[in-house]
């Protein structure tokens, strides 16, 4: 029995509808088709358990034309394309109270059933178009009276489940855990009204963040596209493949002689890849040292510990800046060094360096030595797809990077390879193996689509104006401090962040990073040449691209550094107060109630909150 309801009013389709459900037998379907205005038809299918829904977007002329017996025919017909979208328990939420009273209440609605769908799908012949609801889950049916309620003459068997439904509620994060929802709200907050300078964040876009929370996260896809070790990966392989296409043009690579591996979950895995690909356990390393201005991930080790898992299984000496110049990478004793410890692999980059590196240079010497070559640009790598600083793809062998940088991506990771053997490697094999499976099961696929989103933005002529921003702020920043009378390591910035030296002021990074923090002014201590402390460094690392991408100027980089100031003045006059010498003293006495200094503190805050709260932050 198929019963065929047309109606041109949707709520008096509620009523008749609700009537219609309760003497549904088992085989038997009810459709309802509502025509609500000119452009839209909404039709509905029952069966005796579960509820079916779709609209149709139509032309005038054609729903003129079209007979509403083959409506309803190609509706069912299609039937395998619709998902369960309300269980008997929820029909008094569409069918109204009063004509539904023998059902149970539900117990909440989360939206109404007969909400508008927007999201057009395809076309029936070239004038209809179907468009189909978000799967919305249905409960397991409970026996109830409807059913107890129905004329003697109808059968109605007790079914607990059927295969179309979902056994539980899908509700919104709002309501499953409204502790957590709120932490976020909070941090959203904060995101807003602080001043966001530490250099290795960014604000991502609304598009990567819609990408990176899609049903991407779902999926498993252990090996490369094409090579996959399970099923179902026809659109995450073209999604991958999409997402490397994009990396090379980025970067302005020729496809035929450098490939990427997209699937590194960040920074530090990439590089440990990298290791594990080329290097055996002890081979020798060599990269810039961490009070310096590298990356633990280089092989980072005091007199005492092997801080980084990268010294614990490679030897690793450090090369360092030369303090007489100011603070740029001391090449004369790179190479020295070099010559003697006969490194396997040389590398690149750091995290609060603000000069360029002389790849050239690098190159000569790895040559010298019989040494890889490789580039870290996980800072910068926003500024070398937009050509504002130096490119390392033509000297290096590998180049790594994070992707939520200056790239303003997702958290992930890239490496860049050559594909032809360096020194008797095999790059693409060694690497893609390391990854998977050496050190990696599944990709994050959301990840690797919020990563192709940003690349694609990459290579807009709007990301290159942006990049070029970030440095002419910087400079801004930079010029201002140093009149301010700050000292900064190497005098300057090529990039997109300044290294502050505070101890001219004999004041330390951790104790001002606490009173900024404080005054909602977002920055990171570290280490300058010369630090005995990574906990309490001497100095404050100070980025660009964030607040950049939020829209400031260089006379705005002015008003920071007067702000930052304000703040450094309040760290000195509050470590005065403090009796004792260690941190954790001053931080207890900051953030006690009887703290002399609440008032500036609070009073910078709310001119920082004022100041930063006029400018939008993108995706959150």
């Amino acid at each position: 029995m198929v019963l065929v309801l047309f109606m041109v009013d949707d709520v008096v389709c509620r009523y008749c509808f609700s009537v219609a459900v309760l003497f549904l037998e088992p085989g038997a379907f009810c459709v309802c088709w509502v025509c609500v205005n000119p452009t839209y038809i909404y039709v509905y299918v029952v069966t005796h358990t579960i509820c079916y829904s779709v609209y149709f977007t139509y032309s005038s002329s054609f729903s003129d034309s079209l007979p509403s017996p083959l409506l309803s025919h190609l509706f069912l017909q299609s039937s395998n394309f619709f998902l369960p979208y309300r269980s008997r328990e929820k029909m008094q939420a569409c069918c109204g109270g009063t004509s539904m009273g023998s059902l149970q209440q539900p117990v909440r609605v989360q939206r109404p059933v007969f909400a508008p769908i927007t999201s057009p799908v395809t076309k029936f012949s070239q004038q209809l178009k179907f468009s189909f609801p978000r799967p919305c889950p249905s409960l397991f049916l409970r026996k109830s009276s409807v059913f107890e309620r129905r004329a003697s003459s109808v059968s109605a068997p007790d079914v607990e489940t059927t295969s179309n439904e979902i056994p539980f509620e899908d509700y919104s994060r709002r309501e499953v855990d409204p502790e957590v929802d709120d932490i976020i709200t909070k941090e959203k907050n904060r995101q807003f009204r602080s001043l966001e300078l530490i250099a290795s964040e960014n604000f991502t876009s609304r598009a990567v963040m819609e990408t990176v929370g899609s049903c991407l996260t779902n999926k498993y896809s252990e090996g490369l596209p094409g090579k996959r070790y399970y099923g179902g990966n026809e659109f995450i392989d073209q999604l991958e493949t999409l997402c490397q296409n994009r990396a090379l043009a980025t970067f302005r690579l020729d496809s035929t002689k450098w490939g990427v591996n997209v699937q590194p979950l960040s920074g530090s895995p990439a590089n440990f890849a990298v290791y594990t690909a080329i290097l055996k356990p002890h081979d020798r390393i060599m990269g810039l040292d961490l009070p310096h201005g590298g990356h633990l991930s280089h092989g980072f080790m005091t007199a005492k510990r092997r801080v980084s898992g990268t010294s614990i299984y490679f030897e690793s000496m450090p090369y360092r800046l030369d303090e007489s110049t100011g603070g740029i990478v001391d090449y004369d004793m790179l190479e020295k060094t070099a010559v003697l410890f006969r490194p396997k692999l040389i590398i690149a980059g750091a995290s609060a360096y603000s000069r360029d590196f002389d790849y050239p240079r690098m190159r000569k010497i790895a040559d010298s030595v019989g040494a890889f070559l490789m580039m870290d640009m996980a800072h910068i790598s926003g500024l070398v797809a937009a050509s504002v600083v130096a490119d390392p793809f033509e000297y290096c062998d590998i180049v790594t990077t994070t992707t939520h940088k200056s790239l303003r991506g997702p958290r992930g990771g890239m490496i860049f390879f050559k594909k032809d053997p360096v020194n008797g490697v095999e790059l693409e094999s060694a690497i893609n193996n390391a990854v998977f499976p050496g050190l990696q099961g599944g990709p994050h696929n959301h990840t690797i689509g919020g990563l192709a989103v940003c690349l694609k933005h990459a290579q807009s002529p709007e990301f290159k104006a942006y990049q070029k921003r970030v440095v002419a702020n910087c400079r801004s920043l930079a010029n201002r401090l140093v009149e301010l009378g700050f000292k900064l390591v190497s005098g300057g910035s090529d990039n997109h962040l300044v290294l502050v030296d505070l101890r001219p002021f004999g004041m330390d990074g951790a104790r001002v990073e606490k009173i900024l923090d404080m005054a909602s002014i977002t920055l990171n201590k570290n280490s300058v040449p010369g630090d005995k402390s990574a906990l309490v460094p001497g100095g404050i690392r100070i980025g660009t691209p964030a607040m950049t991408t939020r829209g400031l100027s260089e006379k705005d980089f002015v008003v920071v550094a007067d702000l930052i100031k304000e703040g450094v003045e309040i760290t000195m006059e509050a470590k005065k107060l403090v009796s004792g010498t260690k941190l954790g003293e001053f931080t207890k006495f900051v953030t006690s109630p009887e703290f002399p200094l609440r008032e500036r503190v609070e009073s910078l805050k709310d001119r920082v909150e004022s100041f930063t709260s006029r400018f939008p932050i993108p995706g959150v």
